[in-house]
């Protein structure tokens, strides 16, 4: 039997403060028998493809019925990342480097939101450690981009 890594975030994001919008999509989760560890920015589960079905569709139902406003959810069999994605976030990078006109770490504030605008409606947060990369390329910290992210969002 494969096993499958479900890894998935819960928004509103509050660093530190899990809130019960977050709480509630890990309970269910952990009720379709698959252990959450929690991190600082996602949560992981693994377990068969059957079990990992089942605790996306209480994962959502819950997340969204105790308040949440966005869910991210990634999907891979265990131990496998896709090859196709190799490199794609510093391509995402350089394309809004040339786009903006300079290197993102000498952008100004306005250019660096603009930059991570650009980024999320590019996908670019959708992929794994994405937000500390962009936030080493920009020369600012990740609270910074999460910031950024929040604002572009509104």
């Amino acid at each position: 039997m494969d096993l499958v890594k479900l890894i998935f975030t819960v928004e509103p994001f509050v660093e530190g403060s899990p809130g019960p919008h977050v709480l509630a999509g890990i309970a269910a989760v952990e009720a379709q028998g698959l252990p959450v560890q929690m991190g600082p920015f996602d949560n992981v589960a693994v377990g068969s493809d059957e079990a990992v079905v089942r605790a996306i569709a209480a994962l959502v139902q819950h997340s969204l019925g105790a308040g949440a406003t966005r869910l991210a959810i990634q999907v891979s069999k265990q131990g496998e990342e896709p090859t196709h994605l190799h490199g794609a976030l510093d391509r995402l990078l350089d394309g809004v480097a040339r786009e903006i006109g300079g290197p993102l770490d000498s952008l100004t504030r306005e250019q660096r939101q603009r930059a991570v605008r650009l980024l999320d409606e590019r996908g670019a947060f959708r992929m794994r450690r994405s937000v500390e990369s962009v936030a080493d390329a920009l020369g600012v910290s990740r609270i910074t981009v999460y910031n950024y992210l929040n604002l572009s969002r509104e």
